[in-house]
């Protein structure tokens, strides 16, 4: 395994980790505590969760995810050996089952905050993080921004404020934000820097060679900023593995578990998963090794977010760090990139 650090902190992290979406529906307890044994034993030491998971949403799921975490760490006795981020949950009319208010005011936050640790059988969460923002913007497949949110009013420095307590208290120990734009991400900043309050550490937002968008502004921010980007979903939903150009059925495959998940399913995604095969089988690569290669070796990256439904795709996708893609194939790949740009947002 190869390490990096969170930033601006002496926290060593794989730079793979373990995203644990699918315990609780596609994955049982048992498979889930596989998959984290055998990651911990491949040296991945930093997993991701959420209070929503297990994806899709449903309230009879809904903690799944965290309370399969919780019961691993009682089991294994392994919470020391983890670095582990879990986020609240962002507005959405559909999550009323979550909480009085969907929202991130200090309330909120907190009642968040505190069934996590009781779901994760823990007193602390390493990497606390905002699921995606409180007001309207472009994020989960929205290009363009349309314009002012009516409702929502400023609270960036609400947030860190409430955050600050909760480090101060120790149940949280730093902070970072997920499908957040440029703006977002430097309005935190501010706000920290100048009142002396808790700063982000990371953005988790999607990366893969289907969406590239992050480079768009937001990887500036985290040059310059040092905010380290955990890229999720790689692989799109599993696209850029190459299977759904066999022509073989795939009917466990999230996509084709739940149909709602289109993102990488246009005909532009196709016709440019094709041509990164063809750039893969050329170098002597598989399109796996490509798609998680080129992810791994972006500056701004701190980790990449990988999920399998079994072990052997978890086997995968964690024997892609070694790979390196030379200056030749990234050429290639931008090449393809200015034909086919961003096909999935």
């Amino acid at each position: 395994m190869k390490y990096t650090t969170l930033p601006n902190t002496d926290i060593k992290v794989s730079k793979i980790n373990l995203g644990t979406m699918t315990f609780g529906q596609q994955n049982t307890e048992a498979e889930g505590h596989a998959q984290m044994d055998y990651a911990l034993e491949r040296g991945i030491n930093f997993f991701d969760t959420a209070e929503m998971y297990s994806v899709p949403a449903r309230q009879e799921t809904y903690g799944s995810t965290e309370k399969i975490i919780g019961t691993w760490f009682k089991k294994s006795g392994n919470r020391d050996k983890v670095v582990l981020a879990s986020k609240i949950a962002g507005p959405n009319p559909g999550f009323t089952y979550m909480r009085d208010k969907i929202d991130f005011s200090p309330a909120s936050i907190k009642y968040a905050v505190e069934n996590s640790l009781k779901r994760l059988q823990t007193d602390y969460i390493d990497l606390y993080q905002m699921h995606w923002p409180e007001r309207k913007t472009n994020y989960f497949g929205q290009r363009a921004f349309n314009g002012h949110d009516e409702v929502w009013e400023d609270n960036f420095r609400s947030v860190l404020e409430t955050f600050d307590g909760l480090i101060k208290e120790g149940k949280i120990k730093h902070i970072g934000v997920s499908n957040e734009n440029a703006w977002g991400m430097m309005r935190f900043l501010e706000e920290s820097r100048h009142h002396d309050l808790p700063r982000i550490k990371t953005v988790q937002n999607p990366y893969s060679l289907l969406n590239r968008l992050f480079e768009v502004g937001s990887a500036e921010v985290s040059k310059y900023e040092n905010v380290g980007l955990l890229a999720y979903s790689p692989l799109a939903f599993g696209v850029l593995t190459g299977k759904f150009l066999t022509g073989e059925s795939h009917p466990n495959a999230r996509i084709n578990l739940f149909p709602q998940y289109t993102r990488y399913n246009s005909e532009q995604c196709t016709q440019a998963t094709r041509l990164y095969q063809e750039i893969a089988h050329k170098h002597g690569l598989t399109l796996t090794q490509l798609a998680m290669g080129f992810v791994l070796q972006q500056p701004f990256l701190t980790s990449a977010i990988i999920g399998a439904t079994n072990l052997d795709q978890l086997k995968e996708n964690i024997d892609t760090i070694d790979v390196v893609l030379s200056k030749e194939i990234i050429a290639e790949i931008n090449a393809i990139q200015a034909i086919i740009p961003d096909p999935a947002p």
